[in-house]
Parts: C-alpha cells; structure tokens; sequence
C-alpha cells in the first residue's frame, strides 16, 4: 500500500486557461509533468461560496456546473503540480488530503 495525497480542483466547466478548458489543461499538463493519472467529473448540481445554487436542466445552464479534476500521487508529486499552477497564475479552488492508495491484483 501506498500513501500519498488525493488532489482536487474544482472549476466552472466553461473555464478557459490559454484558449483551453481549464479541466482538460490541467489534465494535460499533469500529463507532461509524468503524473500518472488524473480525471475530471462534471457536476449534477452544487454550490459555491456565494450561495447560488446551480443545477442541470436541459440546455440551460450549459458552462455554469462545476468540473472536479482529481488526482491521486506522491506528497513531492502533487507540491510539484501545485507549483506549477501557482506559475501559472490560475485562481483555482483545491482540496489536499492525505490518502492511502493500491491496486487489487485479479483477471482483467
């Protein structure tokens, strides 16, 4: 068993960072900086710090529901890509926590 940190951002999904949704580039530079895997989820409903709560209902709120972009690697690894998005100057809402990681041996 491993231990490490579980990393998450939290976004609106219609965020842009260079020309590209924010979820999709942090996913990609974590890619270019080894991370080993990552993955984004699209929320049902939610809200933020302002109290507005947001919900899916058709076509309506398309870009406004949150993005979570979550990651599971080393203490090192995950100072390492905060920094990096710190450089980047992205104003981003995270969480940190420590975890326990492994993978269960079976058939494919």
């Amino acid at each position: 068993m491993a231990k490490g940190t579980y990393l998450r951002f939290y976004m609106h999904e219609n965020r842009k960072h260079h020309h590209v949704l924010l979820y999709e580039w942090l996913l990609e530079q974590a890619k270019k900086i080894g991370i080993h895997g990552g993955s984004a989820f699209r929320a049902i409903a939610g809200y933020g710090r302002h109290g507005i709560l947001h919900e899916q209902h058709f076509f309506e709120l398309a870009g406004d529901l949150t993005v979570e972009v979550e990651f599971m690697l080393s203490e090192e690894e995950a100072e390492k890509f905060l920094q990096f998005v710190r450089g980047e100057r992205v104003h981003l809402f995270y969480a940190k926590l420590p975890a326990e990681f492994d993978v269960i041996e079976g058939q494919y």
